[in-house]
């Protein structure tokens, strides 16, 4: 805030936290409700114990890492550590493994799927920050997510496998057990959902959100299938359309009380409000320095090294991420940095390059998660590492997988 007047700061962290937040929100709060949802009406196990039945246990790591993907896509990503856990410790005794080689690929899957594809509340971040194009930033996600998740995961998850044995707990975080002791208990009465309608529901956002960006491009403005599809293929509407359908089906028709569902609710909320100041805070900061010429500063130095902008995007969402441990912070920072490099560069570059920075950003902030990181212990602790064989695993596990995306995406950038 250097030269900058301590009401204009103010107003800039107004316009900062409140330009995020203004869409942000309502997005967390939707995706943790229904997260909730899924998790206790027994929907997410379902599809686990499905697909660990049909894939088999010479191909359920494969499985693993594209569950990881879809279930992150509306929840949290610490959440989803948390909620897979168990399921994990199942795996693993199951097949006498490593738990590293069932843990990893799902943990990869989660963290690509958080950063890079919307609607999930990291993605949406670098949405909002560089008005971009949800509809393409799905697409170009999910063509560098896969092969991320299958050198970061699968490959490197399985290597560490054979190498590291790691046990599951012998005895469960207390909190984790009685909070498996209490879903059970609310489970007991209940319908378990099916594994094609939890599928499905998981799927839908992504579908109306890609027909919403297909019906823009291919019909006139004022059709009015293209007016349907921008109502619920925004992503206030897509997760708004999945979150009821969750709670009428597996809610209501599922058995549970009114009661039952209140509590639901106030337990995904509960974490809600942090996740999205945490958030807003990225937004404010990230204000911050535009208004104060951080980001023309940026722009200069690119054009004067030659620097692609995709890679100085890259660059500025790793080293952000790095220094401060917030992947979510870093995407809205540099999101908010970009901006103005993007738009001073004008028609260079085109609206299919602005989604396709979008997802580099995700990347980026998924670069080298340490100690400074919320999810580097969250991972230690439910499955069992030590810093020093948490930084063999998670560490390298997120550069790896940061890497391989930023190489795919800019491949896909000569064809843009």
């Amino acid at each position: 805030a250097f030269g900058m007047s301590p009401a204009f700061v103010f107003e800039t962290i107004e316009k900062g936290m409140g330009s995020t937040l203004g869409f942000l929100a309502v997005v967390i709060a939707i995706g943790s409700m229904f997260g909730e949802v899924m998790k206790i009406s027994g929907g997410v196990q379902n599809l686990a114990d499905t697909l660990y039945r049909k894939a088999g246990e010479r191909n359920i790591i494969w499985a693993l890492g594209f569950i990881g993907i879809l279930v992150a896509i509306p929840i949290y990503i610490e959440v989803c550590f948390i909620m897979f856990a168990p399921i994990i410790y199942r795996f693993a005794k199951t097949g006498k493994r490593s738990l590293l080689y069932y843990a990893v690929p799902f943990l990869a899957g989660v963290v690509i799927s958080y950063s890079t594809i919307p609607p999930a509340a990291g993605a949406m971040t670098g949405v909002v920050g560089l008005s971009a194009d949800v509809g393409m930033v799905i697409l170009f996600s999910l063509a560098a997510a896969v092969p991320a998740m299958l050198v970061g995961g699968v490959l490197y998850g399985g290597f560490l496998g054979k190498r590291i044995y790691i046990e599951v707990p012998k005895h469960m975080d207390p909190e984790l057990k009685e909070e498996m002791k209490e879903e059970a208990a609310v489970r007991k009465h209940v319908k378990k959902p099916g594994f094609v309608s939890v599928l499905l529901v998981f799927v839908l956002p992504l579908l109306l959100m890609i027909g919403r960006a297909g019906c823009d491009f291919l019909l006139p403005e004022g059709h009015p299938a293209r007016q349907v599809m921008t109502l619920i293929g925004h992503p206030f509407g897509a997760l708004m359309i999945v979150c009821v359908l969750a709670i009428y089906f597996f809610g209501i028709r599922g058995g549970f009380t009114a009661d039952d569902l209140r509590n639901v609710a106030d337990k995904a909320l509960y974490p809600a409000g942090m996740i999205a100041l945490v958030a807003g805070a990225g937004g404010a900061f990230g204000e911050i320095l535009v208004e104060s010429g951080v980001g023309d500063v940026i722009a200069r130095y690119a054009q004067h090294i030659g620097l692609p902008v995709l890679a100085l995007a890259y660059i500025t969402a790793a080293f952000i991420r790095v220094a401060q441990g917030s992947g979510t912070v870093a995407i809205v920072t540099t999101s908010v940095l970009m901006a103005p490099v993007v738009d001073a560069m004008g028609a260079a570059v085109s609206p299919a390059m602005r989604s396709l920075m979008v997802t580099v950003i995700g990347f980026g902030a998924i670069m080298a998660s340490h100690l400074n990181d919320s999810s580097y212990w969250i991972t230690g602790k439910y499955f069992n590492m030590d810093e020093v064989t948490n930084l063999k695993v998670w560490t390298a596990t997120t550069s790896i997988i940061s890497l391989t995306g930023f190489a795919v995406c800019m491949v896909l950038s000569l064809f843009v």
